[in-house]
């Protein structure tokens, strides 16, 4: 969460960053992992605080955001496991969701986490281009909200369709539309350009 008068700043953030994983994901893997791990662990960091202390949450989220990073880009191979990881996971609870309204049980949880891993490291191009792509795409809209001015996207924590793109903004069936048309486009640019190299 960041202070009101850096929302403008965060969202041009989020959009250059997603654009970067959504077109060139794959080729610039290690950035985009230190960019999503900056996300990461500025979010993490400066959630501990108050609102009200504005320079604490600045400062939170700059050290929690470089540890956050670091880790991801040093941690490369960790970094395509969670990838697998998040990929599984999403992949079964998007088709979970549309048979019983309750939570999956953790062990399937962590069987297609574990599923997801072991794909992710087989097939590393492809897994790396796909949820650079979609991610990237899911980065892009929510920096757009925010910069028009959308209040329901500085609140992740109370409105939790920001973190979950299957599950559409109240009174914005489109977005979840758009994030796969992005995604998909995103998915064609980089298969397209062969991925390039990391």
């Amino acid at each position: 969460m960041l202070p009101p008068s850096f929302e403008l700043p965060g969202a041009v953030a989020l959009i250059l960053g997603g654009a970067i994983a959504c077109l060139a994901g794959y080729r610039w893997f290690r950035v985009v992992l230190a960019i999503y791990g900056f996300i990461a662990g500025a979010m993490l960091a400066s959630s501990t605080l108050g609102s009200s202390n504005t320079t604490g949450l600045v400062v939170a989220a700059l050290v929690g955001g470089v540890v956050g990073a670091g880790l991801l880009f040093f941690a490369y191979f960790l970094g395509i496991a969670l990838v697998g990881a998040g990929l599984g996971v999403a992949a079964m609870q998007a088709g979970w969701g549309r048979f019983s309204p309750v939570d999956p049980p953790w062990a399937l949880v962590l069987l297609f986490a574990a599923l997801g891993t072991v794909a992710a490291l087989v097939l590393q191009r492809y897994v790396i281009i796909v949820a650079t792509a979609f991610g990237g795409a899911w980065t892009i809209i929510i920096g757009m909200l925010a910069l028009m001015g959308e209040p329901r996207t500085a609140e992740a924590a109370s409105h939790v369709w920001i973190l979950y793109p299957t599950t559409a903004a109240p009174g914005a069936a489109w977005v979840p539309i758009a994030w796969v048309a992005m995604g998909l486009l995103g998915t064609g640019v980089q298969l397209t350009r062969g991925g390039g190299r990391r």
